[in-house]
């Protein structure tokens, strides 16, 4: 019987949270490899959930099987030897009387051998392929008919869950059912209180648990592997709770904290705007406001603004950057590549050095005195804006008074790095606020979701002038044409980019190297002045061709995706994107974003090497159709799925088990409103909520 979920977080089962050594057969070394799976104790086992399942109620006969089946099979061994081929492998011919397969094993035993002699009865469960000798079946599992099988499933659905080194599927069945069978199914303690779930015709924890792991054999499969049973959904709505509950607790968290209040007249904003060639977009003015009310209080702004490839989002940052020095603070930029950091760099010397303000650039390439010179300069508050890579988070590097931190292209960094960058900003027992910025937009039920810490801006409007881009989708045997289309963009002063997504020599992708496609370039078009750029290269060479180009002396610049992010040139009107297909959407907008930046009419050509996937076609199609970056987003969210499209498979955030951001949208905003419930009134349910389904993960600690 569940104990009401109101009670304090020490009165949760002990049994759950016994490690994992406790179960049956679970020593030193199968502890470790488990805690690769995230598997310390044994709640965590109930809550390694299965990928999908088999089913294993009946047996197939062995003349119905086809290539792909994944079925169990009995028969008995006709034959069984071993043969040496490329490989070693050990062949057992098995018969029910419908037909025959082969066993196939590369890897295998004496014991095993002796096992597998002729008249020996088998049950077997694998998946079927065609094989040199007909189908066959490559490390079936096994098992002799007549014995008794302590995983017999014909009861229910057989669960394939997570694997890792040395643990197998077998294996994690068999804890899983210990665990189950220690803490019994009415035991499992529920951390939400039933009023907070009414109407929303869940089972119980307990229910769902026992279902995921045990399905009936009547289970609908299909309902099963879309994610859409109800308990799954039960147990996907308190892991996206969980999610959300860490977040607003370190939202909460850091704006307990206190920070410079940043509330000047605001005349160097003034001055730099008067200076700039063209006026602030409504959208740029209305996000203006939201920053300066949020860097005025005593607390720390946490807001991340998005806007699409070109919205003008760096001047936005610039702004509020002079916005802290004329608040005598430092402001700092963190952008996710050298080249970005090298370009804001150079934008911000060339807007703020008429002002009289004087802007560092910190990357990893500083080194010995020049780079101790700069630390210096920065620690004793000479510079009041730095620009870097994540160079700027590391040990070494303190700032006097740092009042803003700005982190570029979000999606790069995680929450811990932009943590990390906070904390270097503390001075005076003050912690800096915090500017994020994306181009690459989100849905705003996801952004609430993904980045519940923040307040969201959204810089809806393109700047006046900006021509569309006219994308077309062209197949490789179609390059003579474009080869001949960048000659003549060349010849009447225009510039192009030709985009190669290797640098060098692929078997496995088949993409041509950037070195000889600008050779081959070169070659094709003697009259035309061709530089290349790649992130091999040497920074002073890299530098030295993004100058030349920027300047007009380069006229078609061959590179990799190192130009992806932030490089403008307004006279760049034509881009080329070879293998398109191996590209995801986000980064081929992004690429995209690079011309159109002029008044000239400009196109971006995506060359393709078929046959083309069904993922490949509907990524080109998207490009095709559409310039906007929101609805780019959208079709990339359906695509890809929220894990990859928020980039946070490397952050460690969102590294969910169950729920699916994009499949279970519609329960986000009922999380959102429970998560505030759960805060105000049952704040002591919240740490073991999250220690169930994150763990370590959901200890975002002030660094």
């Amino acid at each position: 019987m569940n104990r009401p979920a109101g009670g304090p977080a020490g009165a949760q089962r002990a049994a759950e949270l016994e490690p994992v050594t406790a179960l049956k057969g679970v020593g030193v070394a199968l502890a470790e490899r488990l805690r690769k799976l995230g598997v310390e104790t044994v709640q965590d086992l109930l809550f390694l959930l299965p990928l999908r399942y088999e089913d294993r109620t009946r047996t197939v006969p062995i003349g119905s099987l086809r290539p792909g089946d994944r079925a169990v099979i009995e028969g008995t061994v006709d034959l069984a030897e071993i043969v040496f081929r490329k490989k070693r492998a050990l062949l057992v011919r098995l018969g029910d009387g419908t037909g025959s397969i082969t066993l196939r094993f590369f890897y295998f035993s004496g014991a095993q051998q002796e096992q597998l002699v002729r008249g020996t009865r088998l049950r077997c469960f694998g998946e079927v392929r065609r094989g040199p000798l007909g189908l066959e079946i490559v490390h079936p599992e096994y098992r002799r008919a007549e014995a008794r099988d302590a995983q017999a499933t014909t009861d229910r659905l057989t669960p394939v869950y997570p694997a890792t080194e040395g643990v197998q599927q077998g294996r994690l069945r068999v804890l899983t059912a210990l665990a189950l069978e220690k803490v019994a199914a009415s035991d499992v303690h529920d951390w939400l209180p039933p009023a907070l779930l009414a109407g929303e015709d869940l089972p119980t924890l307990a229910a769902a648990l026992e279902y995921v792991h045990r399905p009936p054999p009547d289970a609908e499969l299909e309902l099963l592997a879309a994610g859409m049973h109800p308990a799954q959904r039960r147990l996907a709505f308190e892991e996206l709770l969980a999610h959300q509950l860490s977040l607003r607790m370190l939202r909460r968290s850091v704006r307990r904290d206190p920070a410079w209040p940043m509330a000047g007249p605001g005349e160097l904003e003034q001055r730099f705007a008067s200076s700039l060639p063209f006026s602030l977009t409504g959208a740029q003015q209305r996000v203006l406001a939201e920053l300066r009310v949020d860097v005025a209080k005593p607390h720390p702004m946490l807001r991340l603004v998005q806007g699409d490839v070109g919205s003008g989002k760096t001047v936005v940052a610039a702004m509020g950057a002079l916005r802290a020095v004329e608040s005598d603070c430092q402001a700092a930029l963190m952008a996710p590549t050298e080249l970005l950091a090298e370009q804001h760099f150079q934008n911000f010397q060339r807007w703020f050095e008429p002002l009289g303000i004087g802007v560092t650039l910190l990357s990893g390439r500083l080194t010995g005195r020049a780079r101790q010179l700069t630390l210096d300069s920065i620690a004793a508050g000479k510079v009041p804006v730095v620009i870097g890579t994540h160079a700027l988070f590391q040990a070494g590097v303190k700032f006097a008074k740092l009042g803003l931190a700005i982190v570029d292209e979000q999606h790069r960094f995680g929450v811990h790095q932009r943590l990390a960058l906070r904390e270097k900003g503390i001075s005076g027992g003050r912690y800096p606020h915090q500017l994020v910025m994306t181009a690459t937009p989100i849905p705003r039920t996801l952004a609430m979701t993904a980045y519940a810490d923040l307040d969201v801006s959204v810089i809806d409007e393109l700047p006046p002038g900006r021509t569309p881009i006219v994308t077309v989708v062209l197949p490789e045997s179609r390059r003579d044409e474009v080869v001949a289309r960048i000659h003549g963009q060349c010849l009447e002063g225009r510039q192009a980019y030709w985009v190669c997504p290797l640098i060098e020599e692929s078997e496995l992708l088949e993409a041509q190297a950037a070195e000889e496609t600008a050779a081959a370039l070169a070659a094709a078009l003697p009259d035309v002045r061709v530089g290349l750029v790649h992130g091999r290269m040497a920074p002073a060479d890299k530098e030295r061709s993004m100058a030349r180009f920027k300047a007009g002396e380069i006229q078609l610049l061959v590179a990799t995706t190192v130009i992806e992010v932030g490089v403008d040139v307004p006279n760049a009107s034509l881009m080329v994107i070879e293998n398109a297909e191996r590209m995801g959407l986000a980064q081929l907008h992004q690429l995209r974003g690079r011309v159109g930046r002029g008044a000239a009419a400009s196109s971006c050509v995506l060359l393709y090497k078929g046959p083309l996937s069904q993922t490949a076609r509907a990524r080109l199609t998207t490009m095709r159709e559409t310039t906007d970056g929101f609805e780019v987003a959208r079709r990339d969210l359906e695509l890809r799925g929220p894990g990859e499209f928020l980039g946070t498979r490397q952050a460690g955030l969102m590294q969910l088990k169950v729920a699916d951001l994009t499949r279970d949208a519609d329960v986000l905003p009922k999380v959102q409103r429970t998560a505030e419930v759960m805060l105000d009134s049952h704040p002591d349910n919240i740490a073991p909520l999250l220690r169930r389904w994150i763990g370590a993960g959901a200890r975002y600690a002030k660094a």
